[in-house]
């Protein structure tokens, strides 16, 4: 209702339910089209990768930087293949319904090698500030070790196939990576991460996980989210 320009109340028209559903539809279109081809949220699992990501921190995954983007797109976001150091996460190889994270230490056609933890590339050492060995023990390479634990800090020269690239994971103590189910194929490389927007540890083992009500646990949340991660790029 609203007056006229004679003073009396008349009834305005509604807006079509159409017109106030658009805005919405908008919203949902570009938040589908940012999650396929620009952007994806993505929680660090397991110890694999520290002290670079610590498990419970939440990353931002750039998906389009290595994948070119359709038509006009092309030129707003350009894309690139992995390069070596790059953090990426990829579909498992073993079970492509599990996305992982791991960093890129060799590439198509480079013969990498390790000896006694240190890792080569065509022949080269390569330089891994970022590699992080929480057990003193370097396991020899003996035959008569079992060869889970010699793989772990000996492997023999391999070839990376082409379109694949070969991944370790910086805690290289704790982690299952190329060294034990090979390359990944460039093909299951889904994007490379960003940046941490939030980090919140998992519980301890020992933790009681009952007796918080819905009122207390958003500060609860508050009170366990490591702060200082926030927005900390991944290098």
């Amino acid at each position: 209702m609203g007056p006229d320009v004679h003073g009396r109340q008349v009834e305005r028209p509604s807006r079509p339910l159409r017109e106030r559903a658009d805005p919405i539809l908008a919203a949902i279109v570009f938040a589908l089209f940012a999650r396929t081809f620009l952007f994806q949220a993505f929680e660090v699992p397991s110890r694999s990768m520290e002290k670079t990501v610590l498990t419970g921190d939440r990353l931002l995954v750039n998906k389009f930087v290595f994948a070119a983007a359709p038509g006009a797109l092309a030129k707003l976001l350009p894309s690139r293949p992995p390069r070596r150091g790059d953090v990426v996460v990829f579909r498992f190889p073993g079970d492509p319904r599990r996305d992982i994270l791991k960093r890129v230490v060799a590439l198509p056609g480079e013969t990498i090698e390790i000896h006694d933890r240190r890792v080569f590339v065509d022949g080269q050492i390569l330089r891994e500030p970022y590699a992080f060995h929480a057990d003193d023990h370097v396991w020899p390479d003996d035959p008569a070790i079992p060869e889970e634990h010699r793989r772990r800090d000996q492997l023999a020269p391999q070839t990376v196939p082409p379109g694949a690239y070969f991944v370790l994971g910086d805690n290289r103590d704790d982690s299952s990576d190329s060294r034990t189910w090979g390359p990944v194929p460039a093909s299951h490389v889904v994007g490379r991460a960003l940046l941490v927007y939030w980090s919140l540890p998992p519980r301890a083992s020992d933790a009681p996980s009952g007796g918080v009500s819905w009122l207390t646990r958003p500060f609860e949340i508050l009170s366990r989210t490591r702060w200082s991660r926030s927005f900390l790029p991944v290098r």
